[in-house]
């Protein structure tokens, strides 16, 4: 089996994050995934791209790389987790089950009539995305993952990293129980620039589950003592690329190293300038890498 690592050199094309209204172009659906209905929007046509956003968002995230891929020829879906904004919010640490949240992903492309499709996750949309791949690898066409290492990196860094146990302790802090009850909407926003955006995120996670929120930390984020994974690794033989800004600090780019051993098609784009949130903080650069490795 081979093992490609591609560094691209991206160019620092720039474009304007705004709140420009991408909700005036794109198409409400929802999924039924085995009776939790899964809100995603949808612009474009072509081959199918399912966008699963992270820790605090909404589909709203991926609006610059939607328009860009629309534009390219596909058929972009930017779902709202289960707990978020205008998807069902279950109650129940259970119904937040990484076997759960695959599914719903799986719903969406099966609503969308596909067989399989490009999957793009960021952060909790990462884990889960990279989950889809293990194992529901006959639905998945590429897959795209932005600032969430592989969980064999991560498992490693969390075990023997003593600043990733540091900057973990958010985690730790998420998985107490009432932890749900110090979050508020606008507190939520404080990684948002845009104002224009902030505005629209602080509706939507108005009408978010901040308790449904933590259940994905409750339910699948390892818990002390950390120790390193020995389950055997999956290997992904479907096309990968990883987009990593590399000043994330919940996330640390140690996490990345190793990751071609455990992959056959990987590329990895590392945007120096960019923090957790690379979709925002560098989204020309991000959608301009996305396209580019699609189409290659």
């Amino acid at each position: 089996m081979k093992t490609l690592h591609w560094m691209l050199a991206v160019s620092a094309v720039t474009l304007p994050v705004s709140a420009a209204d991408i909700e005036a172009s794109v198409t409400h659906g929802y999924a039924d995934s085995n009776g939790v209905r899964i809100h995603y929007a949808t612009l474009g046509e072509g081959p199918l791209v399912v966008m699963i956003h992270g820790f605090p968002d909404f589909w709203y995230t991926w609006r610059d790389q939607m328009e860009a891929l629309a534009g390219a020829g596909y058929q972009v879906a930017a779902l709202d987790l289960r707990g978020y904004n205008l998807s069902d919010k279950p109650k129940g640490i259970e119904n937040y089950d990484m076997r759960l949240l695959v599914g719903d992903v799986a719903a969406v492309i099966r609503h969308l009539k596909r067989e399989k499709a490009i999957v793009v996750g960021h952060d909790w949309g990462g884990a889960i995305a990279w989950q889809f791949a293990f194992h529901v690898p006959a639905m998945l066409e590429k897959l795209i993952i932005v600032n969430l290492p592989h969980p064999k990196g991560l498992s490693r860094e969390l075990a023997n990293n003593p600043q990733q146990q540091k900057n973990s302790q958010y985690a730790r802090d998420f998985q107490k129980e009432g932890a749900h009850l110090k979050l508020t909407a606008e507190a939520l926003t404080f990684w948002v620039k845009d104002p224009e955006a902030r505005k629209k995120y602080v509706e939507a996670f108005g009408r978010s589950d901040f308790e449904a929120m933590l259940n994905y930390y409750k339910r699948n984020y390892p818990r002390e003592p950390y120790q390193e994974s020995s389950t055997p690794v999956i290997r992904v033989s479907a096309p990968v690329l990883m987009i990593h800004g590399l000043k994330d600090t919940a996330l640390l780019h140690p996490a990345l190293n190793g990751t071609w051993e455990w992959l056959d098609d990987f590329t990895l784009v590392t945007i120096p300038e960019a923090g957790h949130f690379a979709q925002q903080d560098a989204s020309g650069k991000v959608s301009r890498a996305m396209k580019m490795w699609l189409g290659r």
